[in-house]
Order: C-alpha cells, then structure tokens, then sequence
C-alpha cells in the first residue's frame, strides 16, 4: 500500500495519466491541424486565431489535466486532494494568461499594421495599450491565484486602490494626454498628413505622440499642440473632404442689355461643365450690387486637392472672360458717375428804379 492505494491502483492510476496526457496532446494537433485547414479555404479569422490558441496551450497544462483526471481512481486524504485542486487551477490561471495575452499582442499586432497603412504615426500609444492591458490581466490572474491558495486579498486590493488613486492625482496631466493619445488612435479624428485648422493655427499632421501632436504649417515652423488641448479644440480637418464646394461672384455693368444677362447664366454653366472633375450646381443672377450687377455661381470639384481646385479655377475665370470678351459683356468695377444738370431760369425785368418813381406833376 502507497498512500493508502494499492500497488493495482497506481498503475491504473499512472496509466490513466499517460493515456489522457497522449489523448489530450492528439485533440490538440489534430484540432489545431483541422482548424488551419478550414482557415486556408475561407476568409474568417476566427479559424485562424482558435488555432493559434490551441498552439499555444503548454504540455503542463495537459499534464495537469491528465493528473487531475487520474487522480480521482485514487483515495486521498482531503487536504492532498485540495492542494492538487489549487495547483490545477493556478496551472488553468496561468494557461488562461497565456491565451489571452497571446490574443492580446496578436490583435495590437493586427491593428498596428492597420493604422500604419492609414497614416496613423501613434505606434507608442498602441504600444501603451498593449502594456496596461497585459498588466491589468496579469494582476487580476495573480489576485485570483493569491484568492485560490486561501490569502486574503481584500487589504491588497484596496491598498492599490489607494496607491492608484495617489498617483493617478500626481500625474494627472500626464494621464491626461497620455489618455487623449489613446483617443486620438482608437477615435482617429485625424491621422498623419491630415491638414487642420485648429483655431488660428494650420498645417498637416506630422506626428502624433503620447503628450503632444506635431503640426507643420504652411510658413514651415512646426506647431505642437497637446494632445488634450488638440482634442479639446474645434478641429477642421480638410484630410477627410471627398470634395470641395466652390461659390464665386462675378459682377456686369448695368449698362448690360437684358438679352446679354439672359445668356450670362449659361455661360457661366458651360464654363464649369467644360472641367473635368466638377459638378455644376446652380448660377443665378443674384442681386443689383452698389455698382454692379453681381451673378453667383456655385460648383463642386471632385477632388480634396488644394492644387487641382485652383487649376479648375484658373480654366473656369480664362473661358469666362473669353467668352464674355466675344459677347461684348463688360465686366464692372468700382467706379462713380457723376451726372450734371444746366438748370436755365428767365429773369422778368420789371423796370428799372426811375420807372418806379412818380415824378411830381
């Protein structure tokens, strides 16, 4: 007798272990092998990260699976049985860390090379994200590992609560930022390149870091902003225009014949429908101005270009003032006329001062 079991008993018991530790490794290579396969021939990730996970589960793992389920042929004081019970869920606790911090660092990996073909430069906060998440799994698995083997973890708990909430008070600022960091990347109101207008500062996206976010403007100096500052601020990010809305005026004289302001309006539609990438919205003869005739043409360009919207312009003001300059249609500027009006009146001549004196008789 061994422990209270009989020389029969270990050996059913031992064979058990081998058995189910062969057993279970087998599961795992052909659940991992199939799992592969079926991820080869569809688009679905999930095959692909089961299998990965169910790669990464650790013989000791198994091992202590199969010595718990050979455990129970063999008669066993309480106290040996619950320490096998605590070592096999401390064995599952770290196994589950492993898991999940695989899952972890595979999807931060995944997202990493998403946001860098988007422009995105903010690699350091994802970086950060990763750390805090696996620091926060690895603490909560150890708090339940401690709770298992019977410590009292209430103090713990809240002495690092208390701890957290002084230092979180101590850095506030920089948490601040750092938290902003991590909106900017997860929210991504804008990325690298974008062009903004915050306030009265603009200039592109140069960088953006865990405080601060790097603006180059258009003179060439850099602008640093902080990131919560940047975040508390009404942005114009002109990155994200699919196309760009363009109103112009355009004034005639009024000595314009009627049958000429007719044919403006048309004009000016053919001028912008002849530009590749616009799209013609409205031209309307919009109001009599202080000294000119004023019509208001509206189009969109089909493109965020700053350089091909000016291009367009350019050609749209060349064949309008071509074409005007064909039609005789004067363009007006500011100028003042002054009219003069001859008033001519008729004097009566009454007479003269010795017609008006009665002479004695």
């Amino acid at each position: 007798m061994i422990l209270g079991n009989s020389i029969l008993q270990w050996t059913i018991a031992i064979a058990t272990f081998a058995v189910s530790f062969v057993l279970l490794k087998t599961i795992q290579n052909n659940s991992t092998h199939h799992l592969q396969s079926m991820a080869n021939k569809t688009e679905s990730k999930w095959n692909d990260r089961i299998a990965e996970i169910l790669a990464e589960t650790k013989l000791a793992f198994l091992a202590a699976f199969a010595i718990i389920i050979s455990s129970l042929l063999l008669e066993m004081p309480d106290y040996i049985r619950q320490l096998i019970n605590k070592a096999f869920v401390i064995v599952l606790l770290i196994q589950a860390g492993l898991w999940s911090n695989f899952l972890i660092a595979r999807s931060l990996n995944n997202y990493q090379q998403r946001i860098q073909s988007e422009g995105s430069t903010s690699i350091a906060a994802v970086n950060i994200i990763g750390i805090a998440a696996k620091l926060v799994l690895w603490s909560a698995l150890l708090l339940f590992a401690l709770d298992n083997i019977g410590i009292n973890i209430t103090s713990l708990v809240a002495g690092l609560g208390i701890g957290g909430v002084a230092v979180a008070l101590a850095v506030q600022n920089i948490l601040g930022d750092l938290f902003s960091s991590l909106s900017i990347v997860l929210d991504k109101p804008f990325v690298k390149g974008d062009f903004l207008i915050v306030g009265e500062f603009l200039g592109s996206v140069e960088n953006v870091g865990l405080k601060t976010t790097r603006l180059r403007s258009l003179s060439g100096e850099q602008l640093v902003f902080s990131n919560s500052d940047l975040l508390n601020s009404r942005i114009r990010n002109y990155g994200r225009m699919f196309e760009r809305r363009v109103v112009f005026t355009i004034g005639v004289t009024y000595q314009t014949p009627h049958k000429l302001l007719k044919l403006i309006p048309e004009i000016l539609q053919s001028a912008v429908e002849n530009q590749e990438q616009t799209r013609f919205d409205r031209a309307h003869f919009m109001k009599y101005g202080e000294y000119s005739l004023i019509f208001e043409t509206v189009y969109y360009v089909l493109s965020s270009n700053y350089n091909t919207y000016m291009d367009i312009q350019q050609a749209i003001n060349l064949d309008i003032n071509e074409r005007f300059e064909t039609a005789n249609i004067q363009f007006a500027y500011p100028t003042q006329s002054l009219f003069i009006f001859q008033r001519e009146e008729t004097l009566d001549t009454i007479g003269s001062d010795e017609d008006r004196i009665q002479k004695p008789a």
